[in-house]
C-alpha cells in the first residue's frame, strides 16, 4: 500500500528525518512507534502532503504519490481539529463533502456511522457541549467517512474511557477486514499488542526496529524460563535461587546459556517434577523502552 524510501527532512539545523525507510503491505494495521520528538509527526505530515520532504520518495499503491491521493487516505491527527460551533451532524456532513462525497451518499453514511458509535441523538449537538469522549467519536467518524484506502491514526485513543476505547479498537479491526490499511501512532504498548501485525519505530529521527510483532519479539527473546518444580529428587542448586511458593513447591527462572530448551527440560526432570516451564518474552513495551534508551546511548 505504501513504500517510503530514504526519506529525510531537516528543519534549519534539526533532523526530523533521516533517510526513513517504510514498507506498509496492504490490509494491516502497522504501528509506527516511537518516543516523543522521535519525527513520527514529520513522517505522518509528509504522508498526508501538508509538508514536503527534502530528499525521498513516497508510493501510495505503486504510483508516486500525489496531490490528488489525499482523498485516499483518512487522518486522524493528535492535535484535533473540529469547528466547536458546528452542530455535529452539519460538521460531519461538511468534511463528507470535503472529500469529495456526493449529499446523498454523506447523508447515508453520517447517519450509518452516528447510529453505529449511539451518538444519532446528539447529531444537533454543537461540538462545544459535548465530552471529550464524544467529541472524539465524531472526529474518528470525519476521518473515516469516505471510506480511505489508507487511515492514519495519530493517537486515536486519547480521552476515551475503557468502554469507548474498545468500541474504536474493534472499529479499527471491522476497517482493517474489510481491506483498510491502518498507521496506527500510539504510545499504549498494550493496543499495538493487540491491533498491529507489523511494527516500525523510530527514535532520533532514524528508523530503529522494523518487523511484524512476532519477528520482533523473538528478535528479543531472553531465552529466560520461568519454572516450577515439586517432589524434588535432588537438592537445588544455589545457583538458582529458588523461592518455595507453596509447601514443597519451588520456583525460579533460569537461562538456557547455549542449552537447547529439550537438554534443559532433561536436567530439571533430573530434579523434580516439573510443573511450569514457560518462556519468558517480552512485552513490547519492554522492547520500546529497551530500544530507546540503547539508541539513545550511540
Amino acid at each position: 500500500m505504501l513504500e517510503i524510501s530514504n526519506l529525510t527532512k531537516v528543519f534549519g539545523s534539526k533532523n526530523a528525518l533521516i533517510n526513513v525507510d517504510l514498507s506498509v503491505p496492504s490490509g494491516v494495521v502497522f504501528g509506527l512507534l516511537g518516543p516523543n520528538g522521535a519525527g513520527k509527526t514529520t513522517l505522518i505530515r509528509i504522508i498526508n502532503q501538508i509538508i514536503e520532504a527534502d530528499s525521498g520518495e513516497i508510493f501510495l499503491e505503486g504510483n508516486k504519490i500525489s496531490p490528488a491521493d489525499i482523498r485516499k487516505i483518512g487522518y486522524l491527527p493528535e492535535e484535533r481539529g473540529l469547528y466547536k460551533k458546528m452542530k455535529v451532524w452539519d460538521q460531519l456532513i461538511y468534511f463528507a463533502r470535503l472529500k469529495g462525497l456526493s449529499q446523498q451518499e454523506a447523508n447515508q453514511r453520517v447517519n450509518k456511522w452516528l447510529n453505529k458509535l449511539d451518538i444519532g441523538t446528539w447529531k444537533a449537538k454543537k461540538i462545544e457541549d459535548l465530552s471529550k469522549g464524544m467529541a472524539q467519536k465524531v472526529q474518528f467518524i470525519a476521518t473515516v467517512i469516505h471510506e480511505p484506502k489508507l487511515l492514519i491514526l495519530d493517537e486515536p485513543f486519547s480521552g476515551f474511557d475503557p468502554v469507548n476505547a474498545e468500541i474504536i479498537k474493534n472499529e479499527i479491526l471491522g476497517l482493517k477486514d474489510s481491506g483498510t490499511t491502518v498507521i496506527l501512532s500510539t504510545h499504549r504498548m498494550e493496543s499495538v499488542e493487540l491491533l498491529c501485525d507489523r511494527v516500525a519505530m523510530i527514535n532520533q529521527s532514524r528508523k530503529i526496529l522494523d518487523g511484524t510483532i512476532r519477528e520482533v519479539k523473538a528478535s528479543f527473546r531472553p531465552e529466560i524460563y520461568k519454572i516450577t518444580l515439586s517432589d524434588l529428587t535432588a537438592t537445588l542448586p544455589q545457583s538458582l535461587d529458588a523461592k518455595e511458593v507453596e509447601l514443597g513447591e519451588w520456583q525460579f527462572s533460569a537461562k538456557l546459556n547455549g542449552k537447547s530448551p529439550n537438554e534443559l527440560l532433561r536436567e530439571l526432570m533430573a530434579m523434580g517434577q516439573v510443573k511450569q516451564f514457560d518462556e519468558v518474552t517480552p512485552t513490547m513495551e519492554e522492547i520500546f523502552i529497551h530500544q530507546v534508551k540503547s539508541s539513545d546511548h550511540e
